[in-house]
This record gives structure tokens, C-alpha cells and sequence, in this order.
């Protein structure tokens, strides 16, 4: 499900932001913010996509607008090219 394929993609981005922490490249806080304000909806990333005609940035930006100011660390250096 949609539900499902982003779930999955959200845990990968929570990873990668704790090998951050771990690396020093993310404060301790703002990972916890990530990990507990993190949350999306099919329904908002379909929406955003219709205006960016791109499903990760779509996926990151509904995330940002529930995470806030902490979301500049995720998908900090990933690439979905």
C-alpha cells in the first residue's frame, strides 16, 4: 500500500539520521524532533506532488511542515536521482 511504501521510506530517512547523530553531523535534538513529529499521509504527498511532480520531495516536504525547522536534516545527503 501507499501507506506502507512511505512508512518504509520515512524508517530509511530516520536511519540515516541516526547514523547522523552518530557521525556528530545532527544535534541530539533535532533527531529527537525528527522522531517524534515525523508523520505524512498518502493523501498530502499526492497533493504535493501535483505541484512538484516528484514523490520524494513531495514525501520530504509533507514531512517538513510536520517537523519543522529539525527537517533540514532529512535526506541530508541523500540523493533520489
Amino acid at each position: 500500500s501507499e501507506q506502507n511504501k512511505f512508512q518504509k521510506w520515512l524508517d530509511v530517512e530516520i536511519a540515516v539520521c541516526e547514523v547522523h547523530f552518530e557521525r556528530g553531523t545532527i544535534p541530539a535534538d533535532a533527531l529527537e524532533e525528527i522522531k517524534t513529529k515525523a508523520a505524512f499521509t498518502p493523501e498530502r504527498i499526492s497533493e504535493i506532488e501535483k505541484t512538484t511532480d516528484h514523490d520524494v520531495i513531495a514525501f520530504t516536504t509533507n514531512l517538513a511542515e510536520n517537523i519543522g525547522e529539525a527537517a533540514r536534516f532529512v535526506h541530508y545527503g541523500l540523493t533520489s536521482s
